[in-house]
């Protein structure tokens, strides 16, 4: 029976009770589970948004002097495929950062969804209506166009990005357990956004292009615009949304109530001001100075935070090394299991070698990796007081776990090899020779060697010495 307190406590600091195994089917697993359930909403509220948006980019506008013809189907798929590559790039270098603790497939599909969907469709519908009154106000200046993009469209959409970021920290706050993991959804959140942002670029190029002849080659024009989004400034987006990340990772490791709401506002207003900077540039600069500023900050702006986040993965195996050294000091864990599980090069092999020894090896390798890498995590959070003594029950809990694990899973690879199988046909086994002595035809010579009888051969008598086997 469970204690009331004990699970008050738990709740409070969020953390997750021990795992129960269900014998009931996959389908009915799957139902009850709330993570299908919140895929399904999320997904149709994609969907809806992806929608809306396609619905409002295909639309005529009509102008004083005539209509501005919408996007057409077509155009879309090819920007589409344009956009895709950049998509995928992005997607896995972040995905590839996220490595001590991984978080589940669901969560980086519905962070990247989020940005590709309804943050875009929070921002077009914004942008588009502050626009409308800039123009409104500002008497049709051209004008008013720069200063949506520069004052409007960073806040708006910097804010729609990371709002992904909070609700999953109110609701699994839990595995957010350092800052590599919310860099990584930040990242995400932001790639998906730019991948809708440059379908609309791209498809409104394709048209404009097709329709005007003064445009010259229209596969060039597009073929340009596709190589300063799609490679030189695709950046832009994940280096801006990473701000905010780095803000609210620091809030959700920390103690103090004050940084916990300072850090978020401070990288949010970090990654407006860098969006804003890039718009300005971009939107009043000629091309002699965007290049300048491209090489003296864009591109040094960019290696640091490509610096700092590999400094940050770094520090993640230092983390784990300290916080299970301290378990292994108390003699609840091995003390290989600091070394083994702290470095990403060990744990790797171990990996590769569960593989080749069957499904139940690789699951309980696994298993183990992902338990004493959330024990590191919750000790580093006790730590730092984030976690009370509720922490010390699922410590206990972990450490149970990992020992029942032992015993199929690989915990040190150390000197261990993949157990291939061989292909190649054992060959032929040469045996040596016979050699004398031995019986004849039995494994001996052939014939049997004739000479006159040795002390210890099976031809000699001591009693009589000249006795020996007929001869002839």
């Amino acid at each position: 029976m469970t204690d009331p307190v004990a699970e008050l406590a738990r709740r409070r600091n969020d953390l997750p009770g021990p795992e129960v195994a269900s014998s009931d089917p996959l389908p009915k697993r799957l139902l009850t589970s709330w993570w299908t359930w919140a895929v399904v909403a999320m997904t149709l509220l994609y969907a809806v948004a992806l929608v809306s948006q396609y619905q409002l980019i295909t639309a005529d506008v009509p102008v004083k002097d005539g209509v501005i013809p919408g996007i057409n189907a077509s155009a879309i798929r090819a920007a589409a495929w344009l956009a895709l590559p950049t998509l995928a790039f992005w997607s896995l270098v972040f995905v590839w950062a996220d490595r001590y603790r991984p978080q589940r497939l669901l969560v980086w599909y519905l962070t990247l969804g989020w940005g590709g969907a309804v943050a875009t469709f929070i921002s077009i519908h914004v942008n588009t209506w502050a626009a409308q009154q800039l123009a409104i106000a500002g008497n049709g200046d051209p004008a008013t166009n720069a200063r949506a993009a520069i004052f409007i469209a960073p806040f708006v959409e910097e804010a729609a990005k990371a709002t992904v970021l909070f609700l999953i920290a109110m609701i699994a706050r839990y595995r957010l357990t350092s800052q590599v993991s919310v860099i990584v959804l930040a990242g995400l959140s932001a790639v998906g956004f730019a991948f809708t942002e440059n379908i609309i670029y791209y498809a409104r190029a394709i048209v404009y292009a097709s329709e005007n002849i003064g445009v010259g080659d229209a596969d060039a024009v597009v073929a340009q615009l596709v190589q300063l989004r799609g490679i030189w400034t695709s950046f832009g987006h994940p280096v801006f949304t990473i701000m905010t990340g780095i803000g609210v990772a620091i809030a959700l490791r920390t103690r103090s109530k004050v940084v916990r709401v300072l850090a978020p506002l401070a990288g949010y207003g970090a990654a407006a001001l860098l969006h804003m900077m890039f718009n300005s540039q971009a939107s009043l600069n000629n091309e002699q100075g965007q290049v300048l500023l491209y090489w003296l900050v864009a591109v040094p702006l960019v290696l640091s935070a490509v610096g700092y986040v590999v400094r940050q993965i770094l520090k993640q195996g230092r983390v784990l090394s300290a916080r299970l050294g301290d378990y292994a000091q108390l003699g609840w864990l091995p003390e290989t299991d600091p070394l083994v599980f702290a470095r990403q090069r060990l744990r790797w092999w171990a990996v590769m070698v569960a593989a080749t020894r069957g499904w139940r090896v690789f699951a309980a390798t696994v298993t183990l990796q992902r338990v004493l890498t959330e024990l590191a995590y919750l000790r580093d959070g006790q730590v730092r007081g984030i976690y009370d003594e509720a922490g010390t029950v699922r410590a206990r809990y972990l450490v149970e776990r990992a020992g029942q694990l032992r015993g199929v899973a690989i915990d040190d690879p150390r000197g261990l090899k993949l157990s291939l199988p061989r292909f190649r046909r054992p060959g032929a086994v040469s045996y040596p020779p016979p050699s004398y002595p031995g019986p004849s035809g039995i494994g001996g010579s052939w014939p049997a060697p004739v000479g006159p009888p040795q002390i210890g051969s099976p031809g000699y008598s001591a009693v009589d010495p000249k006795w020996g086997p007929p001869a002839g």
